[in-house]
């Protein structure tokens, strides 16, 4: 039997508060929140006939973009663009429906990511979605989100969510930028913050969070300029490699850290070297200026989800002007001489990354505050654990990263195969199918299935046919919460001779 609690020399029973609890406070940020996309992530529209000219949301119009004769041709960089007159090509919004480019593969739309911020900030209007023209050069785009984020930041301070929203918070401190960029966007970040026309921007800024940004460049930017050099390549890898010679956008994606193999000798790409592989010099020399520019800078407050263990180009030959692309790199001591066996040859290092960037270009030399996820390139923008990841970063917890279960599994699909012909998922990190599940689904579409894995060499392996042209998406199910996915287009087998 329960004792009555007593009443206390002040008359009130020792069980009861002198308050009522109050409800939980919401564990929200006072900050404005600006979410930068990557190469071909925003919606591209023409203001002169209206028309959608990258970004419509059915594998329809991918096809033809990459297979009709003109599909592209409103994205090639016009005499006016390159001098600076601009206006004909804006960006609308961000990519709303999955995308995809050889090299650069699956371009995952930003839906979820943007939905994540949402709901770790204040109110709606603290979020920033800032759409650009990816063709234009870095340092163009730059000053536009420099001049964005301001205002975003301006406009912010004003609303009263944000007063309210301060309440919550320990220091009770005036809202600041944070900005969530992917790719191509954290170049922009870096760009805007360090070398824009707002001086005083860093010091507004709380947090840089990065996905897969290619700091250093990647590869793939120059075996996509260098596609079909002399040889036919397949229709839509002839048609990148032209609307990527007009990009300044593209050769700011060119490696910068030493990855030309000669031999011996490993050195970076110079501006002769870029027009030699298939670039424009002129854009080259341009690009070197920016990085130059760049070197040295540290984003403030800068954390970098990297992808890992993914198949990645990490350096190349350059002969007679063709292009060998190769999954190792080199590195040098601290003292920067290059490392060498015992017979003085370079030595060569896989160290993965996500596809698309290797490792050590997204983390940034100078920082060191990455969280690893075994993820592909689009996908760092979507999956489970780094949009976890984007969270703890926005409420300022510490993140230790995600589960690395399976931290080591790789996943390797053809950017492009035909339909009714077998082609091949290859599975790395792993000698055993238990506990995996490989499936296929056609992107709004009916087709679905699973595929087979088998052993195969020193890798996994399934066999999958797709039945009609489309968009279609791999997805490789580890059990851990962080699913490999990598979007792959099925299109009849024409010939590109340049």
């Amino acid at each position: 039997m329960t004792e009555p609690s007593q009443p206390n020399t002040a008359g009130r029973r020792l069980d009861e508060r002198p308050y009522r609890l109050p409800g939980l406070s919401p564990n929200t940020t006072q900050d404005a929140v600006v979410v930068v996309p990557g190469i071909m992530g925003s919606e591209l529209y023409d203001t002169e006939s209206g028309d959608v000219v990258w970004g419509l949301a059915n594998a329809g119009w991918l096809l033809k973009a990459w297979t009709a004769p003109r599909g592209l041709r409103a994205l090639h960089l016009t005499p006016d663009e390159r001098e600076g007159r601009l206006g004909r090509i804006r960006a609308r919004r961000l990519l709303r429906t999955p995308a995809w480019s050889p090299f650069l593969r699956g371009i995952e739309p930003y839906n979820d990511l943007v939905a994540t911020v949402t709901r770790s900030v204040a109110d709606p209007e603290a979020v920033l979605p800032f759409a650009y023209d990816w063709r234009l050069s870095v340092a163009t785009n730059a000053r536009f989100l420099a001049e964005a984020a301001r205002d975003h930041l301006e406009r912010w301070r004003r609303h009263p969510a944000h007063a309210l929203a301060r309440k919550h918070r320990v220091d009770e401190r005036e809202g600041r930028l944070v900005f969530v960029a992917h790719s191509m966007g954290g170049l922009l970040t870096l760009a805007a913050l360090t070398d824009g026309p707002d001086g005083d921007l860093a010091a507004d800024t709380r947090g840089v969070l990065t996905l897969g940004t290619p700091f250093q460049g990647a590869v793939a930017a120059a075996a996509i300029l260098n596609t079909g050099q002399g040889t036919p390549v397949p229709l839509p890898h002839g048609r990148l490699r032209r609307l990527a010679y007009t990009m300044p956008g593209l050769h700011d994606l060119l490696p910068t850290f030493p990855c030309l193999d000669e031999g011996l000798n490993i050195r970076g790409l110079s501006p002769t070297d870029i027009a030699d592989l298939g670039g424009d010099k002129d854009l080259a020399v341009d690009s070197q200026t920016l990085h130059d520019t760049l070197r040295g800078r540290a984003l403030p407050g800068h954390r970098a989800l990297v992808g890992i263990s993914q198949p990645t180009l990490q350096s190349l030959t350059l002969h007679q002007g063709v292009v060998t692309a190769s999954e190792h790199c080199y590195r040098e001591h601290s003292d920067g001489e290059l490392m060498r066996d015992e017979t003085g040859a370079p030595r060569r290092f896989d160290v993965g990354g996500d596809g698309t960037v290797h490792k050590e270009s997204a983390a940034s030399p100078l920082n060191r505050a990455i969280v690893p996820l075994a993820l592909q390139h689009g996908a760092l923008a979507q999956g489970e654990a780094a949009l976890e990841a984007v969270t703890s970063f926005l409420e300022e917890d510490e993140h230790l990263g995600p589960p690395q279960a399976g931290a080591r599994v790789g996943i390797e699909v053809p950017d492009l195969v035909a339909p009714g012909t077998p082609w091949t998922v290859r599975v790395r990190g792993v000698d055993s199918p238990a506990g995996l599940d490989c499936a296929v689904e056609e992107v709004g579409g009916a087709f679905a299935g699973p595929a087979r894995l088998y052993g195969d060499d020193d890798h996994l392996a399934a066999r999958v046919t797709v039945p009609a042209p489309g968009l279609y998406r791999v997805t490789l199910d580890t059990g851990d919460a962080t699913p490999l996915t990598q979007l792959v287009l099925a299109a009849p087998d024409e010939r590109d001779d340049g």
